[in-house]
């Protein structure tokens, strides 16, 4: 593997730089009470720029565009140990992002939070989060032997993509996500 020119250095120098702003300014003042410019501005770079980097706006310079999710899905139950069931490693892959993650960074928490006490955040999440059904209903298929057409392959993997949405927001994410799966595992034993 090569290392990456200049130019796809300065790209990603350029995405880092707005989305550390992004973090810090929504952190100080809420996502309501910062505008794009001003994002730009503080990554001093052009607001043209910022959308070129983020198309999905300010909710992707602190959510990402979702590939990455759909990829670190499809890699947990790929990956999972042997004998590790696709439950397990779905659940244990949900246990390390946003308000499940109980060793995040200071950082990292409050910007879960931030996700979870402002409406356009959550509703972008959860729409990151259910853009890997399709992905996730193959990987599943495919680890298990059955037809990605599969209608109850395709409802498992849509109901583990609503976890985030739903336990995320319980005064007890944790125990919610512990929940959430308990019944998972009722509905698709063996999986």
């Amino acid at each position: 593997m090569t290392a990456p020119g200049r130019r796809e250095r300065k790209k990603a120098a350029t995405r880092e730089a707005l989305s550390a702003a992004a973090r810090r300014l929504f952190l100080e003042r809420g996502f309501d009470g910062v505008t794009v410019a001003e994002i730009a501005e503080a990554a001093d770079t052009a607001v043209s720029t910022l959308f070129v980097h983020f198309p999905g706006g300010k909710e992707a310079l602190i959510l990402g565009d979702g590939e990455e999710r759909a990829q670190a899905l499809a890699d947990a139950v790929r990956h999972r140990a042997d004998g590790v069931s696709i439950l397990d490693a779905l659940q244990d892959f949900l246990a390390t992002r946003g308000p499940f993650a109980a060793k995040a960074s200071t950082e990292a928490q409050r910007v879960a939070d931030l996700v979870v006490r402002t409406a356009a955040l959550r509703a972008y999440a959860r729409t990151l989060w259910t853009a890997a059904e399709t992905d996730l209903t193959e990987v599943i298929a495919e680890q298990t032997g059955r037809a990605a057409g599969d209608l109850s392959l395709r409802l498992l993997a849509r109901y583990v993509l609503e976890i985030p949405d739903l336990a995320g927001v319980q005064p007890d994410p944790r125990a919610a996500l512990k929940l959430a799966f308990e019944h998972l595992r009722r509905g698709w034993p063996g999986v």
